[in-house]
Order: structure tokens, then C-alpha cells, then sequence
């Protein structure tokens, strides 16, 4: 699987949240849920200001948006539940079939998002963020492996007893006989069983290097 951790800028294709986020460009919002519905979009919020019937008032005053519920407010902080239009970047979201970490940060017209998914929906995802004028900065992409994502069971079971038994160490604390003898077979079997697994092993190496 796939981390990608990137920055979008929703506000330039006339995101009504992003946009109504650089209103207030010392603050930050956190998109706690984001859900889909047969209407459009349905979301909750959590802002750190002080006035919560206000920045409501504000929302409720906003052509995208069909509702505004204040479901918190004290001195600090405000939460809130919208219902609205779709967006265009929750729409390349859907489309890419991709659900983010939340919370997502907002701030200042840009979104904060972490993603978990294939190297494909990730790239079918940033197609459709390019696709629609969002501009988006990759913060970091990672990737990590489950081992039947690259060996056969047998292969794994195989390299982990040699790791374990020493056999990749330096004086060789485990001989090719002695591992093949663990799991009943003989020598040359054993050898093409490890070089084979060595194989996927590299190659998967070297391509996520090149990437």
C-alpha cells in the first residue's frame, strides 16, 4: 500500500469551506467526517474560535450550503454540522474511490490530507485533482508491504528461518544443508526456493527505489 501525505488548495476552484477559511487566515480548521449523500456533501467541523453563532450565521449565508447546525460552542472552539453542494475536491476523492485520515486539516484555503491506498488510486486520484484545477503538493509518499504482497507464504517461511537461524550473517551460523533439513528437502530445492525469494525480494527493493 501506498501513504501519500499532500496539501491541496481547495480555494482555487471555489471550495465554499476552503474559501471561507481564508477569512480567517490565523486559523484552523478540522474536517473531523465527510460524507456522501444522494444530495451532496455532509460534513462535520471543528474550528478553534471564540464566536460559533457567528461563523454559523456566516455559513448558513453561503449559496453551496443547504444547512448549518451548531452542535458545540464555548470560549474556544466551535463545532458544526453542514450539509452542501458536492465539491469538486471531495468529488476527485469519490471518484478515485479513496477515503482520507481524518481529521483533515484546513487552513487557509488549503486542506491537509493524509491517503492510504494503491499506487493506482493514488494516481488516478492526483489525474483527477489535476483534472478539475486543484493545485496540490506532495508532502511525502511512503509505501509499505505486507510479505504476501511479495513472496509466497512458503517463501516467507522459508527467509524469516533463515534470518532467524543466521544463515545471512557474516560466519553463516546456519549451512544451505541445515536449513533445508528444517523444512525436509534437499539442497537444491532449497536454493532455488531462496533465490527465488531473494529475487522478488530485490526487484520490489529496486522498484520502490525508482519510484
Amino acid at each position: 500500500m501506498a501513504h501519500l501525505r499532500l496539501k491541496l488548495n481547495a480555494a482555487a476552484t471555489e471550495d465554499w469551506l476552503a474559501t471561507l477559511s481564508t477569512e480567517f487566515p490565523d486559523t484552523t480548521f478540522n474536517v473531523s467526517a465527510t460524507i456522501p449523500t444522494d444530495n451532496g456533501l455532509l460534513g462535520i467541523v471543528e474550528v478553534r474560535l471564540p464566536d460559533g453563532e457567528g461563523i454559523v450565521s456566516d455559513i448558513k449565508a453561503i449559496s453551496e450550503v443547504e444547512s448549518c447546525k451548531l452542535l458545540h460552542t464555548d470560549d474556544q472552539m466551535v463545532v458544526f454540522q453542514f450539509t452542501s453542494r458536492m465539491t469538486k475536491s471531495y468529488n476527485a476523492l469519490i471518484s478515485s474511490e479513496i477515503v482520507p485520515q481524518y481529521p483533515v486539516r484546513l487552513h487557509d484555503g488549503w486542506y491537509s490530507a493524509q491517503l492510504t491506498a494503491s499506487q493506482e488510486h493514488l494516481s488516478g486520484y492526483l489525474d483527477e485533482l489535476s483534472a478539475v484545477g486543484i493545485p496540490y503538493e506532495i508532502v511525502s509518499l511512503t509505501h509499505s508491504y505486507h510479505p504476501n504482497d511479495v513472496l509466497t507464504k512458503r517463501q516467507w517461511q522459508v527467509i524469516t528461518e533463515a534470518v532467524e537461524c543466521g544463515y545471512y550473517e557474516a560466519s553463516r551460523r546456519c549451512t544451505l544443508a541445515e536449513l533445508a533439513e528444517t523444512f525436509e528437502i534437499n539442497k537444491s530445492s532449497m536454493s532455488k526456493l531462496l533465490q527465488r525469494a531473494e529475487k522478488r525480494i530485490v526487484t520490489e527493493f529496486v522498484a520502490e527505489a525508482s519510484t
